[in-house]
């Protein structure tokens, strides 16, 4: 599944908390986005959803439109601050767990 594989270098994902302030962090694979998420400075977390990054990222790059579309619902519901990072972790650790339970279970 390519969605739990890592991204080449120069398809990952840099998190900024404005134009031309990169935060020193990002992602190669759904796994780092999700840990991400948990850690990565608010700013940036409004800063990319409301540009819609993450979800053209997630479909564009990781290939699951289905993700996408559940973070494009969460930017309509327009949070902030901690309440946007849980729904964001919510969605994504739940994407993570389905598909990594997919996976295991089509590995035996």
């Amino acid at each position: 599944m390519k969605i739990l594989e890592n991204v080449p270098r120069e398809k990952v994902f840099y998190f900024f908390t404005s134009i031309g302030n990169y935060t020193g962090e990002n992602a190669s694979s759904l796994k780092e986005f999700m840990e991400k998420i948990r850690t990565v400075d608010i700013k940036s977390l409004e800063f990319h959803l409301y540009r819609g990054d993450f979800e053209r990222w997630i479909a564009d790059v990781l290939e699951d439109k289905g993700l996408a579309a559940d973070i494009a619902r969460a930017k309509s519901l327009n949070y902030s601050g901690p309440p946007l990072r849980n729904v964001l972790q919510d969605i994504i650790d739940k994407r993570y767990r389905q598909l990594s339970s997919s996976s295991s279970e089509t590995a035996y």
